[in-house]
């Protein structure tokens, strides 16, 4: 008998796919559009959500029948943002610079629409194992669609991977840049980052027709 069974491992395939928060479930727009113009932005903020989820879901499982019912959501507001202080911390600490560039993006973590809603539809009513894999399918599925769309973001805008030129020099017109190749500067616009996300809709839909809504 493998680690998981069946039930459990959709609970992390799901969302990566058919379930996605973004695409689907259409939460955490605000953070795709805001940080995603960098691809090394865009994986820093995926493992802060990873790791705010995957904890914060087992944390409110593991505190889920002592909580009264008519604070729930502050109690909630108190895990989710003493994890977002501990990312905020290590940032600061090993990541000075990216915690700068991420500013006050971190902090907007503790209002995520997706965190909120997993603490409520399903570690208030889960145990412990399933509620971890629940967070984590979740933040997966977020972050598979920030590093996607950071990946075009900043290739197409800046011609860089990780701040790493992969395109060429646009200055000595080296690589693409010596066929008249030009970065496209709109891709860095938070507008854009929308509309890569609006192909990625549609391309998952086109290929699963059964999340085409009548």
């Amino acid at each position: 008998m493998g680690l998981l069974s069946k039930k459990d491992a959709a609970l992390i395939t799901d969302p990566l796919a058919d379930n996605n928060p973004i695409t689907i479930q259409v939460l955490g727009i605000c953070s795709a559009l805001a940080i995603t113009a960098q691809l090394k932005a865009s994986i820093v903020m995926a493992i802060s959500v990873l790791f705010v989820m995957g904890v914060g879901n087992v944390v409110i499982s593991a505190i889920r029948n002592i909580i009264p019912s008519k604070i729930r959501i502050i109690v909630q507001l108190t895990v989710v943002a003493a994890l977002v202080i501990i990312v905020d911390q290590v940032l600061k600490a090993f990541a000075y610079e990216l915690s700068k560039e991420l500013s006050v993006f971190v902090g907007l973590i503790i209002t995520n629409c997706i965190i909120m809603g997993r603490f409520e539809a399903f570690a208030l009513g889960n145990g412990l194992w399933r509620s971890f894999l629940d967070g984590i399918g979740n933040a997966l599925g977020y972050g598979v669609i920030l590093i996607i769309v950071g990946f075009f973001r900043e290739l197409l805008g800046s011609g860089t991977l990780l701040g790493i030129p992969v395109l060429g020099d646009p200055i000595a017109k080296t690589g693409l840049y010596s066929i008249g190749y030009e970065n496209n500067g709109f891709m860095l616009l938070s507008p854009m980052a929308l509309i890569v996300v609006g192909i990625i809709i549609w391309v998952q839909r086109s290929r699963n027709k059964a999340l085409i809504e009548d």
